[in-house]
Parts: structure tokens; C-alpha cells; sequence
């Protein structure tokens, strides 16, 4: 019997009559522990490695999804406070986005990070200012990130068929997603074993996120589907975990 490809994961699909689509899910990366570990053991995303920095994924500045996810950014930027963020000052002066000639849409970049980025000299320490404001005011960091960041490491992807009708697949962001640049990268977290030690599972742990891109019903779907799926049988573990082991 052939064995298993190290780098082989597993999906469900699921039809959705609301949204009037197929949901497409990566169940081995949402049925591992992977977790987030900012300035916790992350490398950066440099060329070489930048624990000391604390920039984690947050050095090339946030790329908006389309100009309702940049004007949605800028408001939440205008409920900063100093003591929450770091560059306030430097935002009043030049702005928090930038467009460039082809139409892009990205934050700005402060000493080569993003602007929305404290750094570990800062009195409240490294991280997202965004995610400051939402933990100062007990709500929700998703409306106040770019799509990008809050996603991360889930990568959604929309994909029109011939028919006209809409798969919409979820899975991990990995390095080839990020185009050329993907390749220098010196380190990545979905593909690092220090990632994958978190206490639950990613469609547990990111639960909120998963919501707001699948909508309630879709995900309630997904968890039955996960959790039923893995009753019956032994799911197949992450490459990174089944090559650690």
C-alpha cells in the first residue's frame, strides 16, 4: 500500500443555500493546534531571523482586500489613542494608507514595519495597536483589522466556476500564497512545529474568525462536520506534526 505524501491534507465541502455557494475547507490544518506566537518563538518574515524585532507577520505593512476594508481600517484608526498607539502622532502627519500607481491599497510602513505595529520599546509593548484597541475596549478585533491580518493564517479564496456558481475555499496561508516574495521569507509559521502547540483546535481557536468568514450557520456546519469526522475515525494530522513525529 502507498504511503501517505508527507505534505497530503485533508478537505470537506459542503454546499451553503444562503450564500448560494460551496465551502471548500482545509479539516487537517483546522483540526490541528496551531497557534499564533508572536513575539512567543515567531521569527519574523525577513530574510534571516528577527525574534528581537517583534514584527511577526506585520513588516511588508497589511494589503487591503478593496476600499470598504481600507475605510473601515482608517475609521478605527481615528479611536486610537497615544497610549495605544505608538506612531499616532506620525499618522496625524502623513496618513495610515497609502495607494500606489496600480491601484493597491496598503498601510503605511514606520522604520520599515507596519504603522499600526508598537514596537518592544513602547510602553503597552510590541503588537497591533488595532488589537490594543479592541482588548482596552472588550470587543471584537475583526472589525477594526485589515481582512488580512485578522484572517491570518486563514487564506479564503473565491473561486467562480464555469457555471457561474461560487467555491469558496479556506485553508492556510502558505508561502507560495504570498507570490514571489513568499520565497524569501527565512521563516513561516505554518510551517513551523513552535506553531502547532496551541491548547485547542484552530476551528475552536479561531472560531470568531471563522464566523465572520463563513457566516453562523456555515460554521455551526463545519464543526458538525469536524466533530462527527473525527468520531468515526483518526483524522490525518498536520504535515508539520507528522514529520516532527
Amino acid at each position: 500500500m502507498p504511503s501517505i505524501p508527507l505534505d497530503a491534507h485533508e478537505w470537506v465541502s459542503f454546499d451553503d443555500d444562503v450564500s448560494q455557494r460551496t465551502w471548500m475547507v482545509d479539516v487537517t490544518f483546522i483540526e490541528s493546534n496551531w497557534t499564533c506566537i508572536f513575539n512567543n518563538g515567531c521569527q519574523g518574515v525577513l530574510t534571516g531571523p528577527t525574534p528581537e524585532l517583534a514584527q511577526g507577520c506585520c513588516s511588508y505593512g497589511a494589503h487591503f482586500t478593496d476600499e470598504a476594508d481600507r475605510q473601515r481600517v482608517e475609521l478605527a484608526a481615528q479611536r486610537l489613542t497615544d497610549d495605544q498607539w505608538q506612531f499616532k502622532a506620525r499618522a496625524k502627519k502623513n496618513g495610515t494608507t497609502k495607494t500606489k500607481k496600480n491601484g493597491e491599497s496598503t498601510t503605511r510602513l514606520v522604520d520599515d514595519a507596519c504603522i499600526f505595529l508598537n514596537r518592544p520599546d513602547f510602553h503597552r509593548g510590541p503588537g497591533c495597536a488595532l488589537h490594543v484597541l479592541a482588548m482596552d475596549n472588550d470587543e471584537s478585533f475583526v472589525p477594526l483589522k485589515p481582512d488580512v491580518c485578522w484572517q491570518l493564517p486563514l487564506r479564503r479564496e473565491d473561486v467562480v466556476l464555469d457555471n457561474g456558481h461560487m467555491v469558496t475555499r479556506i485553508a492556510q496561508w502558505d508561502r507560495p500564497d504570498w507570490g514571489a516574495g513568499g520565497d524569501d521569507f527565512h521563516w513561516w509559521c505554518t510551517e513551523d512545529p513552535a506553531a502547532f502547540t496551541g491548547a485547542t483546535r484552530v476551528v475552536d481557536s479561531m472560531s470568531e474568525e471563522l464566523v465572520a468568514i463563513m457566516g453562523d450557520s456555515s460554521y455551526r456546519k463545519l464543526l458538525t462536520l469536524v466533530n462527527d469526522r473525527a468520531r468515526r475515525g483518526t483524522p490525518l494530522a498536520h504535515p508539520v506534526v507528522r514529520r516532527r513525529h
